[in-house]
């Protein structure tokens, strides 16, 4: 993986200080598993900790070149079926956030979202937004760009909460669940 292309970033979305439950591996020869989220591309990572590191869910840790403080190294992707519970639970906190925090990038995904083929658009790929908001989404960004999540809502009748819906789909690719990602690197 090119520099540029690698996170920088991660949340920790779980902290398993015994390795997993589920490993046949005695205990004395398990180690701590982080289970995190990187924060650019929202790729699901598997870390080692360093070995007196305190790790707590939703802390931001660097993961980039360099001297690392609290993690030795990265085990690789994560796989969603290997997710725990608690960071399945975690995601949908952590993914609000990062919407949140990067909103015109999101906002600017339904102002140039495309068609996909002749039938079908990506903006129908967005949970719960059928041909109706579709249409009535793309006629809205004719006449002017879109500039918030309120600015959506306002102007698209009975659309669902913009920002959950791009949450909704976000947790959706990560889980392995969609055919097209839109916002999650494969």
């Amino acid at each position: 993986m090119r520099k540029e292309n690698r996170e920088e970033y991660v949340i920790v979305l779980d902290y398993l200080p015994h390795g997993y439950p589920f490993d046949d591996t005695p205990g004395y020869k398990k180690t701590p598993i982080i289970q995190c989220l990187g924060e650019m591309h929202l790729t699901l990572l598997e870390a080692v900790p360093k070995k007196k590191a305190i790790i707590k869910t939703r802390d931001k840790i660097y993961i980039g070149e360099g001297k690392r403080e609290r993690v030795h190294h990265i085990n690789g992707r994560l796989s969603p079926d290997k997710l725990t519970t608690s960071a399945k639970a975690e995601l949908d906190y952590v993914l609000t956030k990062f919407v949140t925090e990067k909103e015109e990038k999101y906002v600017e995904f339904f102002n140039k979202a495309p068609p996909l083929t002749t039938r079908m658009h990506t903006l129908e790929l967005l949970p719960g937004l059928g041909k109706k908001h579709m249409w009535e989404i793309i006629e809205q960004r004719r006449d002017e760009k879109f500039k918030s999540f309120e600015d959506i809502k306002k102007r698209v009748k009975l659309l669902p909460d913009p920002k959950k819906i791009v949450v909704k789909r976000i947790k959706s690719e990560l889980l392995g669940k969609e055919k097209y990602n839109l916002f999650v690197r494969k």
